[in-house]
C-alpha cells in the first residue's frame, strides 16, 4: 500500500466521520419530540450529554 493511498483512505474516513458528526449535530438541535418521532435512538439521552464526537472515528475499526 502506497503512502498516497493510505492518506487518501484516511481522508475519506475523516470526511465520512465529519459528515456523521454534522448530521448528529443537526438532529440533536431538533426538539426532543421530533427526535422521538423520527426514531432517533438517543432521544432520551440527548440532554444528558452522552454524545460521540469526531474523535471517535479513529477507533471505529
Amino acid at each position: 500500500m502506497s503512502i498516497l493511498s493510505s492518506i487518501g483512505r484516511l481522508a475519506t474516513e475523516f470526511s465520512a466521520a465529519r459528515a456523521r458528526y454534522q448530521t448528529e449535530r443537526a438532529i440533536h438541535s431538533l426538539p426532543i419530540e421530533l427526535q422521538k418521532d423520527i426514531g432517533w435512538p438517543e432521544a432520551a439521552d440527548t440532554r444528558t450529554g452522552s454524545r460521540l464526537g469526531v474523535g471517535s472515528w479513529a477507533g471505529a475499526k
